[in-house]
């Protein structure tokens, strides 16, 4: 059974020096993320609303810490099993073990993870959204477990 992770975000995050005000703030949270599964030896798939979330995540991992370079790309980019880290608005290809979803709603292909990682924003709406995917997971008989930033 899948460990799923839901990242309680704080009113406002710590501001990297490269957010532009268009970006999600926990889009810079989930670039860490990768960079952190990367440095561990995993495989990440992130999982995005549409074609322009993925794009913009993307171009938030290539401004990422210097020190912490996160190979990745987008789906149907790079070498045939994809890099470390790949992004998509569509269902994946391959398998990996992690799975970070940006969406709404739950993917229908989240059971096929070991460890899946959601947010849980301050504004009110995207709280609601996650509360809905919380209850998902327990309804599927699935533990979340809850961690602050």
């Amino acid at each position: 059974m899948p460990q799923v992770s839901f990242y309680l975000l704080p009113e406002t995050v710590a501001d990297t020096g490269s957010q532009l005000a268009s970006e999600p703030a926990f889009f810079h949270v989930a670039a860490k993320l990768c960079a952190d599964f990367y440095q561990a030896g995993q495989r990440v798939f992130v999982f995005c609303q549409n074609q322009a979330d993925a794009e913009l995540l993307d171009e938030v991992i290539w401004r990422f810490d210097p020190e912490r370079f996160v190979p990745h790309n987008l789906a149907g980019e790079g070498p045939a099993r994809g890099a470390p880290v790949e992004i998509s608005w569509l269902p994946p290809g391959n398998a990996r073990p992690v799975l970070i979803n940006l969406s709404a709603t739950v993917p229908p292909f989240s059971q096929r993870f070991q460890h899946i990682i959601e947010f849980v924003p301050a504004e009110e709406q995207l709280k609601v959204q996650a509360r809905e995917r919380f209850k998902f997971y327990r309804q599927s008989g699935l533990t979340p477990q809850t961690v602050q930033l």
